[in-house]
């Protein structure tokens, strides 16, 4: 699955793109059909504590799954956004393999 990560306000070091890539990944596991990811990070009023926005953008056939979280880090607001995208993909699954059966 091709990744495009945008950062906003910042810029994403080497480690935290690793990080989602890694965690995207994982999404291959329950759907194979995900064609791309675009995650956007931005960062928001410096002075608050919970600023990082966290933002994935999934790709499958013929549709879009979309989660924005927000948190003290990117790299909870990503992993809650891949846990989020799991449960709407597998639910996708079953929606879809209802209707073919």
């Amino acid at each position: 699955m091709k990744v495009n990560v945008q950062s906003v306000n910042f810029h994403a070091d080497q480690k935290l793109v690793n990080f989602i890539q890694q965690k995207l990944d994982k999404l291959e596991n329950h759907f194979d059909n995900v064609i791309y990811a675009d995650v956007y990070l931005k960062v928001e009023k410096a002075s608050d504590k919970v600023n990082k926005i966290s933002e994935i953008l999934l790709s499958i056939p013929g549709d879009e799954v979309i989660c924005k979280k927000r948190g003290r880090k990117f790299e909870t607001g990503v992993d809650e956004c891949v846990n989020s995208l799991e449960r709407q993909l597998q639910k996708r699954k079953r929606k879809f393999n209802a209707q073919v059966a």
